[in-house]
């Protein structure tokens, strides 16, 4: 498998948006779910969002309506459309398909 790579990150102001993007190649081949999970600093990781083969998707309560995660299989790609950004929304996020987690792209969201 390879590892996935995140893009898209960046500084926003509040009531912003971003487009991230993870590509992992694979990942549609392999039926595997792709998920994205965001740590902030000095906080534990946690689970944002998930897509799974059928299409299905899931949030957490924090994120639900302000993000949408979607992806083109054609690419091997996931997005997660982050609208209404608020600084608590802060956070290295990675994603994570067929057990490979990414590096990470840094999410900074100003007042």
């Amino acid at each position: 498998q390879v590892q996935p790579v995140e893009s898209g990150g960046g500084s926003v102001q509040a009531g912003g948006s971003l487009r991230l993007s993870c590509t992992a190649p694979g990942f549609t081949s392999n039926s595997c779910a792709m998920s994205w999970y965001r740590q902030a600093a000095g906080k534990q990781r946690e689970w944002v969002s998930a897509i799974y083969t059928d299409g299905n998707t899931a949030y957490a309560t924090a994120v639900k309506g302000r993000f949408t995660i979607s992806k083109d299989e054609t690419k091997d790609t996931v997005y997660l459309q982050m609208n209404n950004l608020k600084p608590e929304d802060t956070a290295m996020y990675s994603c994570r398909s067929c057990g490979n987690w990414g590096q990470g792209t840094q999410v900074t969201v100003s007042s």
